[in-house]
């Protein structure tokens, strides 16, 4: 039941701080290690991290922030700025890409799946992110996943000197427990689950 408890530990924490139990070191070994257990298609492992620490990780959100202010109305860009401003209040980001040359290749091996190939990447980031995003609740550190891609993709890429190759799916900003999570609601499982004999 452990594995359970920790799936019902992670939750959308907006309130994070940098006050992190962890060093950093650490905190970067247990990212590796979700995302190298995470399974994936073919065992293609197409899944790609950027953690970005300090200075990187204030720089990223400045990037989010200015790459809005150029879309989002005056008039609304004063919340729009406060919400980037609780992400740098934080304590790291990751950023998760897929590899889009392994995709392709795996489309060139095998034919017969190739429609496939993409859809299958995206479940293998999805898994890695939830990895990533459960093993930081064990350890009590709080996290939301955000999606400021594509919008932010070209920016990012020059700035972090990311590879052409790799496509941004979301970024998990992460710190301290500022504040905890709402409650919960689940949907009946009538609605959601059907068994069969």
């Amino acid at each position: 039941m452990a594995f359970l408890e920790h799936m019902k530990k992670r939750r959308t924490i907006y309130a994070i701080g940098k006050n992190v139990n962890l060093q950093q070191t650490e905190v970067e070994q247990l990212i590796k290690d979700a995302v190298r257990e995470s399974p994936s298609a073919f065992n293609s492992q197409t899944s790609r991290v950027v953690s970005l620490f300090g200075q990187s990780h204030y720089n990223f959100w400045e990037i989010v922030r200015e790459t809005l202010r150029k879309m989002v109305p005056a008039e609304a860009f004063e919340n729009t700025s406060k919400k980037i401003d609780s992400f740098s209040a934080g304590y790291a980001t990751v950023l998760f890409y897929e590899d889009q040359d392994v995709v392709k290749s795996l489309q060139e091996q095998f034919a017969l799946y190739a429609d496939n190939f993409p859809v299958w990447s995206e479940h293998s980031s999805a898994i890695a992110q939830y990895a990533v995003w459960t093993i930081l609740a064990e350890h009590n550190i709080g996290a939301s996943l955000q999606h400021y891609n594509p919008v932010v993709d070209a920016e990012v890429a020059a700035t972090f000197d990311i590879p052409s190759n790799w496509k941004l799916r979301a970024q998990l900003v992460l710190g301290s427990i500022e504040a905890p999570a709402g409650e919960k609601t689940y949907l009946e499982d009538n609605i959601r689950f059907k068994t069969f004999n």
